[in-house]
């Protein structure tokens, strides 16, 4: 008897230890299966798509408070973030206001060059080619498309599921003027409305060309078709402050089939000073000949000349006496409104004044004779 029950113990005792082997490796499946999976980068780049995507619904609709919920305001760099979006998405209403237009959609699309980064904080540096779509407000009808094409180095934080941004920074076409206070914005869309479409059927061949070469090459504002890209021929002077002049001389030289001369040249990636300096470049082709001035002052002066420019000709925009920025004529709009393309940052067929709608800017409208 006394064997029997000590049997019958150890059985028990195997058993239970048995049933604890089993509770314990349940518990650890049941652990690692609640494991969080590692964050990868495929999951970053859907992440950023996803952002960008949102924020550009959001900034059509003038929705701040989701905005404001993708940055981090507890640091500096998130706050700055922020800030300037905010102040974009104003900017962007009050031009429509006074262009008497509507935006009805505003599409990203990214292409990621790089991610960084791991655990759950990340960088990457991407480009994004913006599709904006407007119409007139008395011509729904007819939608008018312009591309923007920006580059970003973005951080980003994994917290909790949500991803949120801690620092941002781009060049923005917007970002040379968020200000348009005191423009007579009701005065200025009346006339706009006014006007029709204009008929560039019978402008000549190496204006056709000029354009050609400028949508070709716009960079990050171009078709996909020309995969976001410069021509590679020349040197990007961006990182130096800025390629606008030095892809308007090659408009004017490889589509235009302006010749180079002593005063005008670009070879073996270096360039003179009328090839590539905003100011000079301007100066150059008004004084040389190869051009003229149609109308300069600030924007309520010239934004009925504005409607003389032609797909090849070129806008200067001055700001504080120094002339900072080149654009190129390649288009105009349902009621006949110059667009433009250039380089830094790129443009594709963007309303000429968009980012630049601020007393303190004067613009040169610029004839160029081919």
């Amino acid at each position: 008897m006394i064997k029997f029950c000590k049997t019958m113990k150890i059985i028990i005792l195997r058993l239970v230890a048995f049933i604890l082997f089993l509770s314990l490796l349940q518990l650890n499946t049941i652990a690692k299966a609640e494991e969080p999976k590692p964050i990868s980068k495929e999951d970053v780049s859907k992440a950023i798509n996803e952002i960008f995507e949102n924020k550009g619904k959001a900034i059509l609709n003038g929705d701040l408070e989701f905005i404001e919920s993708l940055y981090d305001k507890n640091t500096q760099y998130g706050t700055w973030a922020y800030e300037y979006e905010e102040r974009k998405v104003k900017y962007i209403r009050n031009w429509a206001q006074k262009q008497g237009i509507k935006f009805v959609e505003i599409g990203p699309k990214v292409m990621i060059k790089s991610i960084k980064g791991g655990g759950k904080s990340f960088s990457a540096y991407l480009v994004c080619n913006t599709e904006y779509k407007y119409v007139y407000q008395g011509d729904i009808e007819e939608v008018n498309c312009s591309r923007i094409g920006t580059y970003h180095t973005i951080n980003l934080s994994n917290r909790d599921g949500v991803w949120i941004i801690t620092k941002e920074w781009y060049n923005d076409p917007f970002a040379d003027s968020l200000n348009m206070d005191n423009i007579k914005a009701d005065a200025i869309s009346q006339y706009i409305a006014s006007q029709d479409e204009r008929d560039f059927s019978n402008i000549n061949e190496r204006r056709i060309k000029a354009v050609e070469y400028a949508d070709r090459y716009c960079g990050a504002a171009s078709e996909e078709q020309y995969g976001y890209k410069y021509n590679r021929k020349y040197r990007d002077y961006n990182p130096e402050g800025g390629d606008c002049a030095n892809f308007a001389s090659q408009i004017l030289f490889e589509g235009g089939k302006f010749r180079k001369n002593t005063a005008w040249n670009y070879n073996d990636k270096d360039a003179t000073g009328a090839w590539l300096n905003a100011d000079k470049f301007k100066n150059y082709m008004v004084n040389s000949g190869r051009a003229s001035v149609i109308a300069y002052g600030n924007y309520e002066k010239v934004y009925k000349a504005s409607y003389k420019l032609l797909p090849g000709d070129f806008i200067a925009y001055e700001k504080k006496g120094d002339i900072t920025h080149i654009s190129v004529v390649t288009d105009a709009d349902s009621k006949g409104y110059a667009l433009v393309t250039c380089h830094n940052t790129d443009r594709n067929r963007v309303p000429w004044d968009l980012g630049w709608s601020d007393k303190k800017i004067k613009f040169w409208l610029i004839r160029v004779h081919y």
